[in-house]
């Protein structure tokens, strides 16, 4: 398969990132925004309002238009979770057959409780699905920094094309067929993030953060294998690889936004700028847990403490004084 043209729907920092690595690829390069004055932004000033001081590549269009985005070879769909169906909505009368669609969002859809891929098809069902997941900064990403994901489709041979369509000296993507599990991965460690992030913001100390980073690890294991996911999925860069650089760093929405909570502020999960996409995913990942009898106390948590139910101290009590058992 040849992929020559490759259409980015997003200007948001990630977006903006994915638009530059692409481009740094050899790749002609659409990139649609929505938002009016972001989309001028980057027209004019060539660089997202959510990414100020990385400079778009000359070769870059910036455009508003969906139908002139969907004539590239290849869409890299670079919006919240929580948007996917919308934008999908949109896009699928301009599709065409076969086109690969690369959903950049890390998490599942509330109400449906469906994965990205899983909205994507729905949504058009002649399209063929993708995820790009991994330990990634958008900041790193547009500077060119040293940077490995994981890129996934049921077909071995287009995820293949896809990793060299957009791989770049700085930017690495491995290929797999694994997709629930690279999806899982990404949902997960975002509400882990949010209890790594509470735990940093109360001051508990690296003791405490690492262990809670473990048996996050150890919970989004245990969902993984019941919803279908290859260990070594898991084990690798878009979930153990993804998880360790999310649960470590303020740079990190999700973790930021856990730090927020730890220090008794009342955060906003949708701001555009800062979205913690974990917030949103946290109620759904335990439905999806609690009907399949999966232990997950770390992010039962994190949901608790976002419905208001329980208070920061109060849910990290539950879990000091949870039994003693074997590991």
């Amino acid at each position: 398969m040849s992929i020559e043209s490759i259409a980015v729907l997003g200007g948001g920092a990630w977006g903006t990132a994915l638009a530059q690595t692409c481009a740094r690829a050899g790749r002609k390069v659409t990139l649609w925004e929505n938002d009016a004055d972001n989309a001028s932004s980057l027209e004019q000033k060539r660089e997202s309002c959510y990414l100020p001081g990385a400079r778009l590549e000359d070769g870059i269009v910036v455009t508003r238009d969906l139908a002139a985005a969907a004539k590239n070879d290849a869409i890299l769909l670079v919006v919240p979770a929580q948007a996917v169906r919308s934008v999908m909505k949109t896009l699928a009368p301009r599709a065409t057959p076969r086109m690969p669609v690369i959903v950049c969002a890390k998490g599942i859809e509330a109400g449906t409780r469906k994965f990205m891929t899983e909205v994507i098809v729905e949504c058009a069902p002649d399209v063929s699905p993708a995820i790009l997941s991994g330990p990634s900064f958008a900041a790193d990403v547009a500077r060119g920094l040293p940077t490995a994901v994981t890129i996934a489709a049921g077909d071995g041979k287009l995820a293949a094309a896809l990793a060299q369509a957009i791989g770049s000296t700085g930017f690495r993507p491995y290929h797999a067929t694994d997709v629930r599990g690279v999806e899982i991965g990404g949902a997960t460690k975002n509400v882990l993030a949010i209890a790594c992030g509470i735990v940093a913001g109360r001051g508990l100390g690296a003791s405490a953060s690492a262990a809670l980073t473990t048996r996050g690890f150890a919970e989004l294991t245990r969902f993984g294998k019941a919803y279908g996911a290859k260990a070594e999925t898991l084990t690798g860069l878009s979930g153990l690889g993804d998880l360790i650089l999310t649960c470590s760093t303020p740079q990190s929405r999700n973790f930021s936004f856990g730090v927020a909570l730890g220090k008794g502020e009342k955060p906003n999960a949708s701001d555009r700028g800062k979205l913690a996409e974990g917030a949103f995913t946290a109620p759904v990942l335990l439905e999806m847990a609690s009907e399949r009898g999966i232990e997950m106390p770390i992010a039962a948590a994190v949901a608790a403490v976002l419905a208001g139910k329980v208070t920061v101290d109060e849910a990290i009590e539950s879990l000091l004084t949870r039994p003693i058992k074997a590991e």
